[in-house]
């Protein structure tokens, strides 16, 4: 069975390939337009992910039903349009990437961290454009991702060749991985990461998301311990219209707790305030307060 789904895999792969390869030469207002149409089609024929987005939304707006029913409307749309813009952005240059960003706010947070001599700890959700993120702050520094290596190494080539390019390094999530994230901030550079993803069992604690108990990493406060690196939050906001993105910058706490737990709690409530921005371009259907496997669930968990 594993030799005839290795066989499938490379069957596969080129094909992939070969589809991002003619996607990416689409203007961003189609692959837009289209990811709309895939996102509300996903939404119309998958019960399960319709209740995921129900469940978690009714999480962060349990008052407010005409503010929930925007943002889900606005999430299935966006996370069409988040997985037909990347051949797109998977094919762009820096300088292409450069000219598709018209605005840049809140680069000042990161000046003051640089003429300081420290690293920056880059923090953004699962909404809008975050693969935009590291791109668009390439273009003016250096900065290594974190990332969860694809278990199957065919898709992982084709993921970490897409990535990787000039000023953005990539950085797994093992202990050689976090090497290379304290490396970098030590060197006064920035690293990037998406605190509101599930970790490994091991790698993190239970803290409240939206009130809900959610598994949280701890890697954030971590890094900020042992460097004292500054938090800096973002968005990788999508323009409507196909306009492009802009990468929304804003200082985050100046410090983060010792004490693991409330240092995840504090992560937490900057992914909240982050979210609660543009709702709409959150993807809700993230199945955010699943257990890692083999960790067992919390009391009130959905």
């Amino acid at each position: 069975m594993e030799a005839k789904a290795k066989r499938g895999l490379v069957t596969i792969c080129p094909m992939i390939k070969y589809l991002f390869k003619v996607l990416s030469v689409f203007p961003l207002p189609i692959l837009h337009a289209l990811g709309a149409w895939l996102g509300w089609a996903v939404y119309g024929l998958s019960a399960s992910y319709r209740r995921k987005i129900d469940v978690h939304s009714k999480i962060a707006f349990p008052h407010n039903e005409s503010l929930r029913l925007a943002a889900v409307k606005g999430s299935v749309k966006h996370a069409g349009m988040a997985l037909l813009e990347l051949p797109f952005l998977w094919g762009l240059s820096t300088q292409k990437g450069a000219g598709r960003c018209t605005d840049i706010s809140g680069w000042d947070v990161v000046q003051k961290a640089q003429s300081k001599g420290k690293g920056v700890i880059f923090l953004t959700p699962h909404m809008g454009s975050f693969e935009s993120t590291a791109q668009i702050f390439s273009t003016r520094a250096p900065i290594t991702v974190l990332y969860r290596p694809n278990r199957k190494a065919e898709l992982q080539n084709i993921i970490e060749d897409s990535r990787a390019r000039d000023n953005v390094a990539l950085a797994p999530t093992t202990i050689g991985g976090v090497k290379i994230l304290l490396k970098a901030l030590r060197r006064g550079e920035a690293v990037g990461m998406l605190p509101d993803q599930v970790p490994a069992q091991g790698e993190g604690i239970w803290a409240p998301m939206f009130g809900q108990p959610a598994y949280t990493m701890t890697l954030p406060g971590r890094l900020h311990q042992s460097t004292g690196a500054v938090i800096v939050l973002a968005i990788g906001y999508r323009k409507p219209g196909g306009k492009g993105f802009c990468l929304e910058l804003y200082p985050g706490p100046e410090s983060l707790s010792p004490d693991p737990v409330e240092a995840a709690t504090q992560v937490n409530a900057e992914m909240e305030k982050l979210i609660l921005m543009h709702p709409d371009q959150y993807y809700w259907g993230y199945e955010r307060y699943k257990p890692p496997k083999g960790q067992p669930g919390q009391q009130g968990q959905s």
